[in-house]
């Protein structure tokens, strides 16, 4: 059995754009993986995006076109971030509470990602293998924080699930706001 769901992601109210007109994601979990697709409607000419390239790590992605998925165990302060972008670049994080850890050069959690594009609509596909992240996260209910950091013409836009403070902050916990219990014995 999967658990799916669909959320759309706001824009803080600080960095508006005319760019973009809405970003949603689709969130599938199963026992083993955590798969994303992240849609971003807008003129996708004016979004500035690296060109595509071989997979590798960058831990500057956020500075740019990402989107990212935060992942932490109900209840614990660790968490995992991870940053997709459509060139095909990734990175995660290790963190042991609030923005206290860094980026791990691991690739066995190295997510698999897919790419469309069209005039007016960006899609990003993530597969993210829990079992990669520990052996307590396939069987766990699940914290998950989504967002995105867009780089248009205009500027930076940043959206998310929930935005808890003034100034965009996708590493509070209380942004954190997709819980995903685990799914059945079948999933």
């Amino acid at each position: 059995m999967t658990v799916e769901h669909w959320s759309d992601l706001k824009c803080h109210p600080s960095t508006r754009t005319e760019v973009v007109r809405a970003i949603g994601v689709l969130v599938r979990r199963s026992s083993s993986e955590l798969q994303m697709t992240f849609r971003l409607d807008g003129d996708i000419p004016r979004v500035r995006i690296a060109p595509p390239g071989v997979p590798r790590i960058n831990p500057e992605l956020w500075r740019h076109t990402c989107f990212e998925a935060f992942i932490a165990v109900d209840g614990q302060q660790a968490y995992h971030e991870f940053n997709f972008a459509p060139s095909g670049e990734w990175c995660v994080y290790v963190l042991s509470c609030y923005r206290n850890g860094g980026p791990v050069a691991d690739e066995t959690m190295r997510p698999q990602t897919a790419v469309r594009s069209t005039e007016s609509r960006l899609e990003l596909d993530a597969l993210v293998r829990l079992d990669s992240l520990s052996a307590i996260h396939p069987h766990a209910s699940l914290q998950i924080g989504l967002s995105a950091v867009i780089e248009t013409s205009d500027g930076l836009s940043y959206w998310a699930l929930r935005h808890p403070a003034d100034k965009p902050d996708f590493h509070r916990a209380d942004g954190f706001a997709l819980l995903l219990e685990p799914p059945g014995p079948e999933g």
